[in-house]
């Protein structure tokens, strides 16, 4: 099996190691991993935004760059929910508007291939345990894209209960927002530091070394509160710990 890495801006530019991460674990599980040189940003925050009309040439540039791959795997619930979810939407508009119908063909040919790393894992590959170790104690925080946009589920969680080492606790308010919300956290910076406070509290509460997710924009927003209280509790990314292996612990 061939697959195409979308591994999104955000890990492009600030967490190259969540990509490399997930090309060693699909490796590892007998997969061959393609990484579209075309690919950039999905236009989230542009469209989060209300720029709808400038998302369109990112949209189109990135259904492109996947052309040709069945299956498009990100570790982003956000940017798959950003694909899946708007992207047609923001076809039929413009096809309602007049404006032809290459936004809505672009878009319905490509979000029923993009998958979340952990709906790969589990739906297409059918795995749950990937012969990672990580002796260490967890607790998982849901992003809000991947609980409710994509509908994931437990499967981050069965797939963080199978790794080997690893002590899993649970979160208390797990299903609440942690503030990030990408435009939301720079537009209403107060009330996004409020909730991210709760959030990180909780996860101290639970006594864990790391605290983990499917998405390093919300890692990266309770990681930055962490650093500022002083905290021993550490972010890392779900595909990072799936990687880790004895031989090869994570950086």
């Amino acid at each position: 099996m061939r697959v195409a890495l979308f591994v999104t801006c955000v890990n492009d530019a600030l967490y190259p190691q969540t990509g490399i991460a997930v090309v060693r674990l699909l490796e590892r599980l007998g997969v061959a991993v393609d990484f579209p040189a075309a690919q950039s940003c999905c236009g989230q925050p542009l469209y989060n935004t209300g720029y709808r009309h400038e998302t369109e040439p990112l949209l189109l540039r990135t259904a492109a760059a996947f052309a040709g791959h069945a299956y498009v795997v990100t570790p982003s619930g956000s940017c798959a929910a950003m694909i899946r979810e708007h992207y047609p939407r923001i076809g039929r508009k413009a096809e309602r508007e007049g404006r032809g119908t290459d936004l809505a063909d672009a878009a319905t040919s490509l979000a029923p291939r993009v998958y979340e790393l952990t709906e790969f894992l589990v739906d297409v590959l059918g795995v749950t345990d990937v012969g990672a170790y990580f002796p260490h104690t967890v607790t998982y925080h849901p992003s809000c894209h991947g609980l409710r946009g994509l509908g994931l589920g437990d499967r981050p969680r069965r797939l963080l209960a199978a790794v080997k080492g690893l002590d899993l606790v649970e979160l208390s308010g797990a299903q609440e927002c942690c503030g990030f919300g990408g435009t939301f956290a720079v537009k209403n910076p107060d009330v996004s530091a409020a909730m991210g406070t709760d959030k990180i509290a909780s996860a101290a509460g639970t006594g864990a070394e790391v605290l983990c997710a499917a998405d390093n924009s919300c890692l990266a927003h309770l990681g930055g509160l962490l650093r500022r209280a002083d905290s021993p509790l550490r972010t890392l990314h779900l595909a990072e710990i799936l990687a880790s292996t004895e031989e090869e612990p994570p950086t």
